[in-house]
């Protein structure tokens, strides 16, 4: 197995450090100094492995402080409604599982091509409800190939979050996403859990998420009620 590039070897160390919550948010990472003097390298080389990290949205550089861990949300907003955010005070938000991960065969209502390998393999499926102030917005159901990762309980969510369980549990970020929108009538399941009447307008948003494991993809279908919470959509990576 070749050996990393040093650059690549801090930018894994400190990247795997923030994952993990070692380096926690709003915490400036160690020194380029210290850095240099742990892998036993020059400045350039340190520089190089934080620009990684820099575009990637895990730091942000502060002038004469040195690089802080920031918010990756800053870095990556996934189509969220507006507010949907635990660090935005105006709203409550609660997210509820709706029906916990559990094996499935893949639902054809996914409009994204599967890879050959994710048609040989069954997928892991659960649902979620999103709340703002007790309302439901958005029924939300996922997909992911049991090929590519185990089963993850809905349990084991970090602070009941599956992307932000990828990053800490298993260093899996998401690095993009294709997206289709489309507009139709709220079926009986939809307008029960989005508490609307059946038939009543909903933005149905498909997206497929590429992560940084080349072998894995999520994908979600969102049932949004945009009458009182618009949707946002921001990415910057």
């Amino acid at each position: 197995m070749e050996k990393l590039k040093k650059y690549k070897q801090i930018y894994e160390f400190v990247k795997k450090k923030i994952q993990s919550g070692t380096y926690p948010e709003d915490h400036y990472i160690p020194s380029e100094n210290e850095l240099c003097s742990k892998f036993s390298t020059t400045r350039t080389t340190v520089r190089k492995a934080l620009e990684e990290l820099l575009k990637e949205g895990f730091i942000e550089k502060e002038q004469g402080k040195g690089s802080k861990v920031i918010r990756r949300s800053k870095s990556i907003g996934l189509l969220t409604v507006r507010g949907f955010s635990g660090s935005t005070p105006d709203y409550e938000v609660l997210t509820k599982i709706t029906k916990e991960p559990k094996i499935s065969k893949w639902d054809p209502v996914i409009i994204f091509p599967l890879s050959e390998e994710e048609k040989k393999s069954d997928s892991i499926y659960f649902q979620r409800v999103r709340y703002i102030n007790n309302k439901p917005i958005v029924l939300e159901n996922n997909w992911y190939s049991q090929h590519a990762l185990e089963l993850i309980k809905s349990e084991d969510f970090v602070d009941g979050s599956f992307f932000k369980t990828l990053s800490q549990n298993h260093y899996i970020e998401i690095i993009g996403s294709e997206q289709e929108l489309r507009s139709i009538a709220a079926t009986k399941e939809v307008a029960k859990n989005l508490d609307t009447p059946v038939g009543d307008p909903i933005l149905q948003i498909s997206i497929r998420f590429k992560t940084s494991r080349s072998d894995l993809f999520l994908y979600s279908i969102l049932y949004c009620n945009t009458s009182e919470y618009p949707i946002r959509n921001s990415y910057f990576l």
